[in-house]
């Protein structure tokens, strides 16, 4: 199929609440059409058994039926006698009588969330494809019911620069890991997804990502390109780039909207004058003498400490640009902080939102894949070289310096050169991308389909 690269989403378009339902638009073109009808049956060559299970997630109330199982797999593929983790593995199996015989892989973000978890949150999109598609869901190891890598005190990148001994805080974290953390990134990730794969009886598949899950989509399509039938990437993220290089500038960027957006607007802009110079005094304020609060937890009613230095100041602003329901509060929330110097409120919905975004992600998955994959490229060649006068002007700061810190005490792979060259496919590809999204803008999405002559790209506007 051949689909011409689209930067603006078609004429009249209305996108839905986040870019991924995109997906009911124009995805019928991708996995609606040219495929021969196959009887109900389950995939000939199917050698793991399922059973019927429930699919939930924290903090939503949907449980969905789906058939689960496990597949074990040698954590270290180089040493097959080595030790072995067991793959979770559901199942949402077609609801017709006569489904394609391709599935979708859906293949979430972080790095660090689980596939059985995020699909749950986002399900109504892929209703209609699952009439007529088994969709098939694998916790990456590491992460959900995939041998997790769990420690009681994680790691977060905003720690990295408080004055903590951070290789004893490391060190404490992997003594309680059984797991070798080098080989919990995204090339034996991508290899468990083919073995899934053929476990399950599939030949052809078709894959989504998200986020993160777009890296390994790509991936999966240069190590296995006879298995793609098609592929939809959300919030792309190109294989040629370092994560945390960028993360500062694309989210000052995304401020900056956010402020242009509030002025713009007669009540917005009268309520809330100069958002830009009250958040650079506000951020002026807490780099100096970070402030110290205690109030009660939103979520659990408990008493909670909160010290809003630069850097968390910084994470919660950015958390609250991922979503147009968040960015919303900002303005308030800026301006009653800095007028007031009552950082409770501000305190409170960053809870709430930091548990809603990062509250699902294994930190240590997402040390593990990150410092393999990019903060080793960050000193090498201008490809992946960072924009420094770009992120001291950005309200979160150099990024890549946290990184950096942690990485320097947390055991990860090698990976090849390779792995960051922008992968080629000939498979029909539909690319999703929020305009105003703060880490996966649409320029990243154009970058990639450079390489995809089959794609479609669509802009959702103001997401």
């Amino acid at each position: 199929m051949n689909l011409r690269r689209n930067r603006t989403g078609p004429p009249g378009h209305r996108p839905g609440r986040r870019p991924g339902f995109l997906c009911l638009l124009v995805l019928p073109a991708i996995l609606f059409g040219g495929c021969a009808e196959a009887p109900r049956r389950s995939p000939g060559g199917r050698t793991m058994a399922l059973r019927p299970c429930h699919l939930s997630a924290p903090g939503s109330p949907t449980r969905l039926r789906a058939e689960c199982g496990s597949l074990t797999v040698p954590e270290d593929r180089a040493n097959p006698g080595g030790r072995r983790i067991g793959l979770h593995v559901a199942v949402l199996p077609a609801l017709s009588r006569t489904p394609e015989p391709d599935p979708l892989f859906f293949i979430t973000g972080g790095p660090g969330e689980a596939a059985t978890q995020d699909y749950v949150r986002v399900s109504p999109a892929f209703t209609r494809l699952n009439s007529k598609r088994d969709i098939v869901l694998v916790d990456q190891r590491g992460t959900g019911q995939s041998a997790p890598l769990r420690c009681s005190d994680p790691v977060e990148e905003a720690d990295a620069g408080d004055g903590a001994d951070l290789g004893k805080w490391i060190g404490s974290c992997l003594e309680e890991l059984e797991a070798d953390t080098r080989f919990y990134h995204t090339l034996p990730a991508v290899d468990d997804l083919d073995q899934v794969r053929a476990a399950l009886g599939y030949g052809r598949i078709n894959l989504y990502g998200i986020s993160y899950g777009t890296r390994v989509a790509q991936t999966y399509m240069r190590a296995y390109p006879e298995r793609v039938r098609s592929v939809i990437l959300d919030g792309v993220v190109p294989q040629d780039e370092a994560l945390g290089m960028k993360i500062a500038g694309d989210a000052q960027r995304t401020l900056n909207a956010i402020f242009a957006r509030c002025a713009a607007d007669a009540g917005c802009g009268r309520a809330f004058p100069d958002l830009p110079g009250r958040f650079a005094a506000l951020l002026d304020r807490v780099d100096k003498n970070p402030v110290r609060i205690t109030l009660e937890h939103p979520s659990t009613g408990r008493p909670t400490d909160v010290r809003f230095t630069r850097d968390r100041l910084g994470a919660a602003v950015r958390l609250f640009s991922y979503s147009p329901e968040t960015a919303s509060l900002l303005p308030l929330l800026i301006h009653d902080a800095q007028a007031t110097g009552d950082f409770r409120r501000l305190a409170a919905q960053s809870l709430i939102v930091s548990e809603q975004v990062q509250g699902s992600i294994n930190l240590n998955v997402h040390h593990s894949v990150v410092c393999a994959e990019d903060v080793p490229f960050y000193r090498q060649g201008s490809r992946f070289a960072p924009d420094v006068g770009s992120e001291s002007r950005a309200y979160l700061g150099a990024m890549y310096g946290r990184l950096e810190k942690i990485c320097a005490h947390w055991p990860a792979a090698a990976v090849p050169p390779a792995f960051k060259s922008p992968v080629r496919s000939n498979a029909p590809a539909l690319l999703l991308s929020g305009e105003f999204d703060p880490v996966t803008p649409p320029a990243n999405a154009e970058r990639v389909a450079a390489g995809l002559p089959a794609s479609l790209h669509v802009v959702a506007p103001g997401q």
